[in-house]
């Protein structure tokens, strides 16, 4: 995508930092008085919400659109398979806190990550939806605390320790999962049977950028027909578009489409609230898991 729009667009340099969506979101923050970025590309629309309500994102199609959605990125309990037979991988959610996995555990820092808090999220939503309250969810995410080995800084670590088996297990997003497995390594994913989130990724103009005009034909370029079919082709990313030929997309798509159920979702709750249950879960039952307190 960097290439072609240059080429597209003589003259122009295409710079990439790449960090996890939370991470995004506080450094727009921190730089809201001298913006440093010109686009804000991947993350979970609920935060893209958040920055649209403190005023760090520009306006693109009016003046209420602050961001467009460009992929679908669905989560899943993925698997090293030369240590985990597919036959015996867990098949939902509730099966990672079984005792065979206790100690096998890698996640992604949830502090850091947009993946990791939409999978918290749900956990704390459907808390909420059973008994009214979050301390179902918050006890589930404790016991899954005391199965974690290690909550890993970055994805490509926590992919080479999953490899390396220094855990067998984790929770994450489909994409980065399917691109290890084309880099030849030997992992297995399920989507959970009880239902997985479903990541609206979005893209936006952060507000006083200084190449603004640039940075909106960059939103429009990257939700454009021929780059979702690129991105589903290249980069295991499922088009937000709607509107794509079928028989332009690959088999994955469809598959992925037949195979996943969807968990519904209140993503204005999860914009609303979770700030403050992520906050929670760091204070109150991150290490707290193996100990039981």
């Amino acid at each position: 995508m960097e290439k072609r729009f240059e080429a597209a667009h003589p003259g122009v340099d295409v710079r990439w930092l790449d960090m996890g969506s939370q991470e995004v979101l506080d450094r727009v923050r921190s730089e809201h008085a001298n913006p440093q970025a010109d686009v804000w590309f991947g993350g979970p629309a609920s935060l893209f919400a958040t920055a649209a309500r403190e005023s760090l994102l520009a306006p693109l199609t009016g003046d209420s659109v602050f961001w467009l959605s460009v992929y679908r990125t669905p989560a899943v309990i993925a698997y090293n398979r030369a240590a985990v037979p597919d036959s015996g991988a867990p098949r939902d959610w509730d099966d990672v806190l079984a005792p065979r996995w206790k100690d096998r555990v890698l996640i992604r820092d949830p502090m850091a990550s947009g993946t990791m808090r939409a999978i918290w999220g749900m956990v704390f939503e459907r808390s909420l939806a059973a008994t009214g309250d979050t301390a179902q969810g918050a006890a589930w995410l404790r016991r899954l605390d005391g199965q974690t080995r290690e909550y890993v800084q970055n994805p490509a670590i926590m992919t080479e320790k999953l490899v390396r088996q220094e855990g067998w297990i984790t929770l994450y997003d489909l994409p980065d999962v399917q691109i290890t497995i084309r880099r030849g390594r030997d992992l297995g994913y399920v989507f959970p049977s009880s239902g997985t989130p479903v990541i609206d990724d979005a893209a936006a103009v952060v507000r006083g950028a200084k190449h603004a005009d640039l940075a909106r034909a960059y939103v429009e370029f990257v939700r454009s027909p021929a780059m979702q079919i690129l991105a589903a082709r290249e980069m295991y990313r499922l088009p937000a578009r709607t509107d794509l030929p079928a028989d332009s997309l690959p088999d994955w798509v469809r598959q992925v489409e037949a195979t996943m159920k969807v968990a519904p979702m209140d993503w204005e709750r999860l914009d609303r609230d979770g700030a403050a249950w992520m906050a929670y879960w760091d204070r109150h039952i991150r290490g707290t898991g193996k100990s039981g307190s």
